[in-house]
């Protein structure tokens, strides 16, 4: 056996696996979107197989209150970048591989870019704008992408974009989902989300990468796997054998206003701001901090009687529904001194 490969004996020894599938690993490039929940898990076990080339991206920061499920941080690591130690962790766990820190915010101007260094796509992204994103481009340069999304006790996993024997492409994101309203689902923070499902997806999103690489098993293509966590069951739901879609251009990325914790809390001493609470009637009446009460569901109906001059900040749990009423209203009043609330109620109150 090649000396270079003794930690990965135990793979090499697997019936059809072997040194000529390892060598495939050692010469991948494996992007891993999110470095978050299913970041951390997929990423791990990707780096101890021996991805040779892992890139990870990701902007935000380490917060205590995701480290449940976000497993490669520490409490000392809060308000530090997590590509940054998460790359760190990595490359100390296997220093024979190369570890690709993107500290960016994938946009519509750089995704392109981005994806065209990686053979595959791990889909870690914890919002729909950016899922769309990824899976739009990854159809444009033909890349395949393994995507992974937790709720609550429920996950999901599939594979996209892949070129079948007949030369045509499988189903991708948006065969499964056409469009999704995001403002009407929850994400971690506001629903919540059992630790350990994180841990599971990230790891069947890991073992899809590996299979793809070295041209082992069967791939979860055409067909999307729900795991539930309570009841330790899974079933698969075939979507079809070719895609339906004709995606060409991608979505123009449209950037969200936000002021943060701090900043809002020094503005509201100075009287130079108005609020906006978006969530719903029983969230508000259990916490708020004052301002209009307009149910993003009203929100909608009721645009044209905002206040288009006055710079106002829009708020919910996470700051995820307000980041939607922004992009919304921003369409219809581009110039209309409006925010988000960064990280919601959640950074408020930390």
């Amino acid at each position: 056996m090649n000396p270079d490969f003794l930690r990965y004996s135990c793979q090499i020894a697997l019936p059809g696996f072997e040194e000529k599938a390892q060598l495939l690993l050692q010469k991948a490039r494996v992007l891993v979107v999110g470095a978050g929940g299913l970041g951390c898990p997929a990423a791990q076990y990707l780096a101890a197989a021996g991805v040779g080339n892992l890139g990870l991206a990701d902007f935000d920061i380490v917060s205590v209150g995701n480290l449940h499920r976000q497993i490669l941080y520490t409490p000392e690591d809060a308000g530090e970048k997590k590509v940054s130690i998460a790359c760190e962790r990595l490359q100390k766990q296997n220093p024979g591989i190369k570890l690709i820190p993107h500290d960016i915010r994938v946009t519509s101007q750089n995704v392109m870019d981005l994806l065209l260094q990686y053979d595959i796509i791990v889909d870690g992204t914890d919002n729909f704008d950016t899922r769309y994103l990824l899976n739009d481009a990854a159809v444009i340069l033909n890349k395949p992408v393994v995507y992974g999304a937790i709720y609550q006790y429920e996950g999901q996993v599939a594979v996209w974009n892949i070129e079948n024997e007949s030369g045509v492409k499988t189903p991708n994101y948006r065969d499964l989902f056409p469009n999704v309203n995001a403002s009407q689902i929850p994400n971690c923070a506001e629903g919540g989300v059992i630790p350990t499902l994180a841990g599971i997806i990230g790891c069947i999103q890991a073992n899809e990468v590996i299979k793809y690489i070295t041209k082992t098993g069967e791939l979860l293509v055409g067909k999307v796997m729900i795991f539930d966590a309570q009841t330790l069951q899974s079933r698969i739901i075939k979507i079809g054998e070719v895609t339906g879609t004709h995606i060409v251009r991608l979505t123009e990325t449209v950037f969200v206003p936000e002021i943060s914790a701090a900043d809002l809390k020094r503005e509201l001493q100075e009287n130079a701001v108005e609020l906006v609470d978006v969530r719903t009637i029983e969230e508000r009446e259990d916490f708020n901090i004052g301002g209009q009460h307009i149910p993003i569901d009203e929100l909608y109906n009721q645009i044209n009687d905002l206040d288009k001059n006055t710079k106002t900040v829009f708020y919910c749990a996470s700051g995820k529904r307000s980041a939607e009423a922004i992009k919304f209203i921003k369409k219809r009043f581009p110039d209309a001194p409006f925010f988000s609330l960064e990280g919601g109620l959640k950074d408020w109150r930390n």
